[in-house]
This record gives structure tokens, C-alpha cells and sequence, in this order.
């Protein structure tokens, strides 16, 4: 129906997610699979905005001679190649593909604008959001939230390596109890790491919903795209 408001979600990929077994850099059999699941959806007529971690390059402050802004704009700069390469993956898996970043990178990137981000969504174009908020204390799960507010989605999809939210960390203790709902005000609470305080606070204020999900789960991203969660679903009221 024409003039009828499209579903718009933002997926958060973690970068070493990206890299598979290897750990570091691509995985192209892994972003391919990505890529499968969320042209499903593109062709359903949902708009993607997706952002993507560094830490397949960089997991932040590593050494005490590297001074923290330097280190975030390391990061920065990783989330940058990452869009770049996997939105080529997604334009020859058949979708248009634009990637944006807060600050000028000369011709690789567009900046940051809402008006041409919006554009580019009416168009089809799945839009990444690379290079974090562009300043350094931020991470991606801060930038994600902040574009995600801004461009008015509908959610935001957490695609990671653990099934969902738990009252503890499943890796350690077997009898954690894993969430099927959970209130962000509880995430908040609890401190439990669904995402970092900064953006679990702007979720909260701005009531942006959260889903999170295995990403290796058959389907995973594609069913989570149509709103069918097999995970934990962040509620905001």
C-alpha cells in the first residue's frame, strides 16, 4: 500500500563475527551467508541499516603507549573497512549498498547525513553505518543505538555469539537462566552486558527495543528481520 510507513531495523554485526573460525580479518563464506539472509528481507521490502565492530583488526586499547583517543580512532577506522568490504559482498549478492560514516574519508565513504540516509532507505539501499558516533569513548553498541534513534527504526537486532540474555554468563556458570523477555530497566539494574551502559541508558530514554539473537543459528538474522525472535526480546516500556 503506497504511502504505507516500511519496517526499518538496524542489525549490529560484531566484527569478529565476520572473521569465522580465523578469528581475524574476513571470513567470506560467513558475510555471504549474512548477506543471503538479509537480501530475504531487503526483497520483502524491510530497510536494513547495519553497523559493524572493528574487533576482526582491533580490540581497543591494547597497550599502555597508545593513548585512548588514538586507540578509539583505530577502531573507528577498522569499522570502516569492515562496511566497505561486506557491503561489496551485499552489491554482488544483488543489493544496492551505501556506506556512511561521520567524518570524511576522502571518496570510499558518504557522510553522514539523515536526509540522504533516509533517501538512500526509500531507494532499497541497505545503509551502513560505519565509524562508530566519529569520537572516541563511544562504541559501536552506542553508535548503533544513536543511529538508530536518529533514523527512527523500529529496533535494533543484536546478532551475536551466544543465544540470547542471561542472569549470567552461560560459559561459566551451566545454570544460567537464559531470558525470553526482559525489560531494559532490568539490563540496566542487573548490569548485565546486552550492551554497553552509555546505549542501554539511550534505550531507554528514547524507547528503542532490542532483540538478541545467535547469529549462527540457521536463519538466525532472516527470521529476526520478520520479528520472529528465538532469542531474547529487550523491551522498552
Amino acid at each position: 500500500m503506497d504511502g504505507e510507513k516500511k519496517r526499518r531495523v538496524f542489525l549490529k554485526l560484531s566484527g569478529e563475527a565476520l572473521a569465522g573460525e580465523k578469528k581475524t580479518g574476513f571470513d567470506e563464506a560467513t558475510v555471504k551467508e549474512v548477506a543471503r539472509q538479509v537480501k530475504a528481507s531487503v526483497d520483502a521490502g524491510v530497510q536494513v541499516g547495519i553497523v559493524i565492530g572493528g574487533g576482526n583488526f582491533w580490540r581497543g586499547r591494547t597497550s599502555e603507549a597508545i593513548d585512548r583517543t588514538k586507540a578509539d580512532q583505530i577502531g573507528m577506522l577498522a569499522t570502516v573497512m569492515n562496511c566497505i568490504y561486506v557491503s561489496e559482498i551485499f552489491r554482488n549478492a544483488g543489493m544496492k549498498a551505501m556506506v556512511m560514516t561521520p567524518f570524511a574519508c576522502g571518496t570510499m565513504t558518504e557522510l553522514f547525513s539523515k536526509d540522504r540516509a533516509n533517501g538512500y532507505f526509500e531507494e532499497g539501499a541497505v545503509v551502513f553505518f560505519a565509524g562508530g558516533t566519529g569520537h572516541p569513548y563511544f562504541s559501536t553498541d552506542t553508535g548503533i543505538t544513536l543511529r538508530a534513534v536518529e533514523m527512527d527504526a523500529d529496533g535494533i537486532l543484536l546478532a551475536k555469539s551466544v543465544d540470547g540474555v542471561y542472569d549470567s554468563d552461560p560459559a561459566v556458570n551451566p545454570d544460567a537462566k537464559k531470558y525470553d523477555t526482559i525489560s531494559i530497566q532490568q539490563v540496566i539494574d542487573q548490569k548485565l552486558a546486552v550492551v554497553d551502559l552509555t546505549a542501554s541508558i539511550m534505550c531507554l530514554e528514547h524507547k528503542m527495543p532490542m532483540a538478541v539473537f545467535d547469529l549462527n543459528e540457521k536463519d538466525g538474522i532472516a527470521n529476526a528481520m520478520q520479528g520472529k525472535i528465538n532469542g531474547t526480546i529487550v523491551t522498552v516500556e
